[in-house]
């Protein structure tokens, strides 16, 4: 049986078609669909290259990185590879679906994004009478953009000093480039968080020691603990991303170390929460730190495309100064959804 993925002629135009990345493109010309109920069912199109080629990616018995450029045609999977690994990378670890409620795919550099910013009034629960106006919630437009930060390493690497590596051992150091570029990401959510979108609505910031919350600042205890969670009304704190510092005093409370909770802890690393809220810790944070949030309406995260990778140097085996790419914002949807706490 002639199959057409053995046909199609790869190009490096294949990269720079207006509003499509190169796996779109190549899934337009060889669609998944055709090969249901073949031994190439539940591969891609690109996983297809790669089988057209023999080039094996992973695992012990993976081939060198020269196997790509062993013809004009097989060099241009090379940018899509390299692209893969870092997205694979980025998403290892990746907090920041635990932190924002929705994402937004947007072509360009600055967005402006809607929020509701209801009143003590407009929050409350009224009884309608007949005839009576029913209360609104307004929907506005942010009075200023969210500009969008493209974050990024270079790939600095002599094509002889590769050429004979294993892509099985190359991929690890493309994940790791997307690790960092996550991390970048995440100080931008971070910050956010923190300080708003440029809307005039930055987190409230509480302290342990203070009115609000109690207790004695430098300490922590599950009283005030509750009294952070209680701010929150009417959000429902379901999140907490605290500096490692910080994750050691939750952790030493009492309440922390009730048996089943060991038990889930050495069973799946997930510590549990007597607040019902997700704990992460986070290298990130300023240390003696907190962010509390409602993960379903603080956060919108803007992202323009994927990973984007300069293909002319890496097909040309010019991979000196490659440049890998993402660009990313975030924007502040309800501003009560998310409180700082100081300890």
């Amino acid at each position: 049986m002639a199959y057409n993925f053995n046909e199609i002629r790869l190009d490096k135009g294949m990269y720079s078609e207006s509003g499509k990345s190169f796996e779109q493109v190549l899934e337009a010309l060889d669609p998944n669909d055709n090969y249901r109920g073949t031994p190439y069912e539940g591969l891609d199109a690109f996983q297809r290259q790669l089988k057209r080629f023999d080039i094996k990616v992973r695992g012990a018995g993976s081939d060198v990185v020269e196997k790509f450029f062993s013809t004009s045609e097989s060099a241009v999977l090379f940018p899509e590879y390299v692209s893969r690994s870092v997205k694979a990378g980025m998403e290892e670890g990746n907090i920041l679906p635990s932190i924002t409620a929705t994402t937004t795919r947007f072509e360009g550099m600055d967005y402006r994004s809607i929020y509701s910013a209801p009143s003590a009034d407009e929050k409350s629960l009224r009884y309608v009478g007949e005839g009576a106006a029913i209360p609104q919630t307004e929907v506005r437009a942010s009075d200023h953009l969210v500009k969008l930060r493209k974050r990024g390493r270079m790939l600095v690497a002599s094509y002889e000093a590769i050429r004979f590596q294993r892509l099985d051992l190359f991929s690890v150091m493309l994940r790791q480039i997307g690790t960092q570029i996550m991390r970048m990401h995440l100080e931008d959510a971070i910050d956010v968080i923190k300080n708003g979108d440029g809307n005039d609505n930055a987190a409230e910031s509480l302290a342990v020691g203070g009115s609000t919350i109690g207790g004695t600042a430098g300490s922590l205890s599950y009283s005030e603990l509750l009294n952070f969670w209680n701010a929150f009304d009417p959000y429902t704190m379901n999140t907490m991303l605290v500096a490692p510092d910080v994750m050691m005093k939750i952790l030493k409370c009492s309440e922390f170390k009730n048996p089943m909770a060991g038990l889930n802890f050495q069973g799946t690393g997930e510590p549990g929460n007597p607040l019902g809220a997700k704990l992460i810790r986070c290298s990130a944070m300023t240390a003696g730190t907190a962010i509390g949030l409602d993960k379903g309406y603080a956060l919108e995260m803007v992202t323009a495309g994927d990973v984007s990778v300069e293909y002319d140097r890496l097909i040309d085996r010019q991979l000196e100064r490659a440049a890998i790419t993402s660009i990313s914002g975030f924007a502040k949807l309800y501003t009560d959804a998310s409180k700082v706490l100081s300890v």
